[in-house]
């Protein structure tokens, strides 16, 4: 048995080095091809595109009206903040805002919702605040 595993051994080996010259060489080729290929199309290659504008968060206070929901809540989940007024139909007044903070219920306040704290850029929660004002706020988890 020690002649033929020996002589296994020598076949195996000899395949893994030809499949690795193999495997070398095309690689080499489509490295070499594919940057031709691009030179001969015309095309530039390719760039990398600037960074996205940075958005800077701020913490925003938020009354929510139903005090059940926000105990649903925990920080760093995606909620949907939609403002029910009287007048007009239900409007989504900030999309996927992070959950920041969920302080702890107020003792002494009646059916004046939850308090809720949401990051969201500065435009979003000038909003938060002017809808606030006007409507009452609900959330829907994202």
């Amino acid at each position: 048995m020690g002649r033929a595993g020996g002589r296994l051994r020598r076949a195996v080996r000899r395949r893994r080095r030809a499949t690795a010259a193999g495997l070398a060489v095309v690689a080499a080729a489509l490295a070499v091809g594919g940057a031709q290929a691009r030179a001969s199309r015309g095309a530039a290659p390719p760039v990398a595109k600037p960074p996205a504008a940075v958005v800077r968060l701020v913490s925003a206070p938020v009354r929510i009206a139903d005090a059940a929901t926000v105990r649903l809540l925990r920080p760093g989940d995606r909620v949907d903040v939609v403002a029910a007024e009287r007048t007009g139909p239900p409007r989504v007044v900030a999309a996927g805002a992070r959950v920041a903070e969920v302080p702890e219920p107020e003792k002494g306040v009646g059916d004046g919702g939850a308090l809720v704290v949401l990051s969201v850029p500065r435009d979003t929660a000038r909003a938060l605040v002017g809808a606030g004002a006007v409507a009452r706020l609900a959330v829907t988890l994202c």
